[in-house]
């Protein structure tokens, strides 16, 4: 009888995904149960809140950003040009938006070379003190997605947040590099046909490859916790890429066709529907973080040591726990 009671055990443990050493391996039954956490945990834990923090935030960084931005641009080509390189973003943003952003770029573009070269320093300081604001807040959105209490010091904090940052900076240039000077270099060789399209395609994957990276790398070190393993990062990354190309593309839809948020709150109307947009953004990589900490929680090994743990020494809660009401761990 209690041979037969633990083959049953061990039969639901492994329809529940608790064997599961990559997230491919949860049975469609433990994704069930993933996905209704994931739904239970926008409510219980408020990231509709927290993602307008960190919106917040991000607004406050992004204007700065773009002076540096500009600035940088200076040092190897016209930057009179960066807002019609940069055309592709009104594809992505509401048109308010995306002018909102586009006359601040001509503004810091069409400065006298001097200021512009003078103000690179300034622009890049004041930059990145206001993003690695911006950076804090990710971190504390990570640590409420990943069910974490923050246990590290000040000062490693801020060197994490700095380097996040940094990573953040790194992640523009290569964007800069692929969306700006990959058509400038191609223009300048003369491709043709079939060459300079999958050029332009190759692009478009570094580029959502590039992202993917970007995502991952922050729900890997952003909350205070043992590092998850590449695997059980990446499957939130792509999940916040798609949600944010599905969900930018229906706000801007909306907000060209229905939206009135410029008679509503009439100047600031485009501020408003830029912070919406940040809104959006910064959810949905939240959103990515939470399906990757309920995809940990779901099975019982070891997501972040190659050698196996038991449960309750791997240092994070979602990989030494499981869900209340079966916190039993999977038999080696």
């Amino acid at each position: 009888m209690t041979h037969t009671n633990t083959g049953t055990a061990e039969a639901r443990e492994r329809k529940l995904g608790r064997h599961a050493s990559v997230p491919s391996e949860i049975p469609w039954r433990g994704w069930r149960r993933v996905m209704a956490r994931v739904w239970g945990e926008i409510g219980r834990r408020n990231l509709g809140l927290v993602a307008a923090g960190v919106a917040f935030y991000g607004l406050l960084a992004l204007f700065p950003a773009i002076a540096a931005l500009i600035a940088v641009y200076g040092l190897v080509a016209d930057p009179a040009h960066v807002s019609q390189q940069f055309a592709i973003l009104e594809k992505m943003l509401p048109a308010d938006a995306y002018t909102l952003l586009q006359q601040q770029m001509q503004q810091l573009a069409t400065r006298p070379d001097g200021k512009l070269g003078l103000g690179l320093a300034g622009a890049v300081v004041l930059s990145v003190w206001s993003s690695t604001k911006g950076s804090r807040s990710i971190i504390a959105a990570m640590n409420i997605a990943y069910r974490e209490r923050e246990k590290r010091g000040i000062i490693r904090l801020n060197l994490i947040a700095y380097a996040m940052t940094l990573g953040l900076v790194l992640v523009a240039v290569v964007v800069i590099a692929l969306v700006v000077a990959v058509p400038i270099v191609l223009n300048l060789i003369g491709l043709g046909g079939l060459v300079e399209v999958g050029v332009n395609v190759l692009r478009w994957l570094l580029l959502a490859g590039v992202v993917l990276v970007m995502l991952a790398s922050i729900y890997r070190f952003g909350p205070a916790r043992k590092e998850a393993r590449w695997q059980w990062v990446s499957w939130g990354a792509v999940l916040a890429l798609l949600l944010w190309l599905l969900t930018s593309a229906l706000f801007s839809f909306y907000v060209s066709r229905f939206g009135s948020y410029n008679a509503t709150y009439g100047s600031v109307g485009a501020v408003v529907i830029l912070l919406l947009w940040l809104f959006i953004t910064a959810f949905a990589v939240i959103l990515g973080a939470v399906l990757n900490g309920e995809m940990e929680y779901q099975t019982g090994r070891d997501t972040i040591h190659h050698h196996e743990r038991p449960m309750g020494e791997r240092g994070a809660f979602v990989a030494d726990h499981l869900p209340t009401g079966d916190s039993r761990r999977p038999k080696e």
